[in-house]
């Protein structure tokens, strides 16, 4: 009896995975999702073949891991360029290796907080990453983007200066811009931290002002998912 109980249980919980996981519209089969960006896509991933670490740990891996195992058949592949410290400069010096190279269906970028710290202005940064998405939209026309808002929440003893908050929030505001003129997804990470701090306090969310905790993490890849749903709807 306990035995069927148990299996009960385990048949449940399986089921609740495959029910959480809805397909999404842009992932046909054999779809090609890369994450592009700075340490918080990084994540700390392999530079090597290993599966195990290939992805770093973060909202990529959750995206990957949830969508990969649902969906097996549609064989999905994921991978990730993101590199710790890197700005908006750094993306373009890079950009033929490790993106178009890659001949991404589905590319996903999130860039600025380094690019708000390093003397970056907002000209350079528009212009360059209007640049980006322009050579990559030329080489690849049927691409699909997904820009992601630069985002921080004050932790305790970790803040950062008004000044550069009003920054990070203007280039929020060029990637807003830049979704619209390229017809992607626009993943509003800053709101969905400000509404998390209604449940728990910063520190729960980002540990340093900038990188997301594991639970942080989950709510970056819960609205990453919700945002390209809302462009591109259900299967």
């Amino acid at each position: 009896m306990v035995r069927w109980k148990w299996l009960g249980v385990l048949f449940l919980a399986l089921a609740g995975v495959v029910q959480g996981a809805e397909p999404v519209a842009m992932f046909e089969p054999e779809a090609r999702i890369l994450f592009q960006g700075d340490s918080i896509t990084d994540g700390n991933r392999g530079r090597s073949a290993d599966p195990n670490h290939i992805l770093g740990h973060g909202y990529q891996f959750i995206v990957a891991a949830k969508q990969g195992a649902a969906f097996a058949e549609h064989k999905l592949e994921f991978s990730n360029r993101g590199i710790s410290g890197n700005t908006v400069l750094d993306l373009e010096k890079r950009w033929q290796k490790d993106t178009l190279d890659l001949k991404p269906t589905v590319l996903s970028i999130l860039i600025g907080v380094n690019d708000n710290s390093r003397g970056v202005t907002l000209e350079q940064y528009e212009q360059t990453y209007d640049k980006l998405l322009a050579s990559t939209q030329t080489a690849l026309p049927k691409i699909k983007f997904v820009l992601c808002e630069p985002f921080t929440l004050a932790t305790p003893g970790k803040e950062r200066p008004a000044a550069w908050n009003e920054e990070l929030a203007k280039r929020g505001l060029i990637v807003a811009k830049l979704a619209q003129k390229y017809d992607a997804a626009f993943v509003p990470f800053q709101q969905a931290f400000h509404d998390a701090t209604k449940r728990a306090p910063a520190a729960y969310w980002i540990w340093d002002s900038v990188h997301p905790t594991y639970a942080g993490h989950q709510i970056m890849a819960d609205a990453w998912e919700s945002a390209v749903r809302t462009k591109w709807g259900k299967k």
